[in-house]
């Protein structure tokens, strides 16, 4: 199993997304997640997908989302995801 580390920095806001991305590193080599604006609406309150609404929202779940990000990692294998509303259905 991988060692998966979420770096504690602030998203940056992507706006053709829209989304956020977010650092990570997955045995020790760099990666990133990125959720989108719409999951941040649907599953954690974000009022728009403005900047200034979707970093309260990430900020306030974040454990929630690394956890589903956690899972997306080693299900995939990849070095990027995007987490997209649909991955947040069933999480607790």
């Amino acid at each position: 199993m991988s060692q998966i580390v979420f770096l504690n920095t602030e998203p940056a806001y992507c706006p053709g997304g829209p989304s956020l991305q977010c650092a990570a590193q997955i045995d020790g080599c760099h990666a990133s997640y990125e959720i989108t604006a719409e999951a941040l609406e649907d599953h954690f309150g974000a009022r728009s997908y403005l900047r200034e609404d979707l970093i309260p929202a990430f900020l306030n779940h974040r454990k929630t989302i690394e956890g589903v990000a956690r899972g997306v990692f080693e299900m995939t294998g990849a070095c990027h995801i995007v987490l997209h509303s649909g991955h947040f259905r069933f999480a607790a």
